[in-house]
């Protein structure tokens, strides 16, 4: 996805989307000033956690930095608060395999190919309240 859309959705609708207070909001702390940060994002459940489809990639998205430095991050919709754990990168198939195929996709043109994977540690409903694993190879 072009540049230019990522800084308005950081910068304009992310914004806009925590005033409203409707979405699923991520709550992670930077990884290099230490402050806390609040992304809206649209967590998907799986078995023991959750998947993020990454628009802009790993590499292009500093929320997704803070979280794979930090190891951790909270997740907070429906008024619970989901402490997530293990993060980890799904590239390509792999990755496409954990997301069901009842889920919206991005369009084939955007050519979206990561998705994070984190394990939900406390605060997450009984069906998503797994084992979790610190084996960056079960993603």
């Amino acid at each position: 996805m072009p540049n230019i859309m990522r800084t308005v959705n950081k910068n304009v609708f992310n914004r806009w989307e925590l005033s409203r207070g409707r979405r699923p909001v991520l709550r992670h702390v930077g990884r290099v000033s230490g402050r806390s940060f609040e992304t809206p994002l649209q967590p998907r459940p799986v078995d023991g956690g959750y998947v993020f489809i990454l628009m802009y990639g790993a590499e292009s998205s500093d929320w997704v930095k803070n979280v794979m430095v930090a190891g951790e991050a909270t997740l907070t919709f429906d008024g619970a608060e989901h402490r997530l754990v293990n993060p980890r990168i799904a590239v390509g198939d792999h990755g496409w395999a954990q997301v069901s195929d009842s889920d919206d996709r991005p369009p084939g043109f955007l050519n979206v190919t990561e998705i994070l994977r984190m394990d939900c540690a406390t605060g997450c409903p009984p069906s998503l309240a797994a084992e979790t694993t610190s084996d960056p190879s079960a993603a």
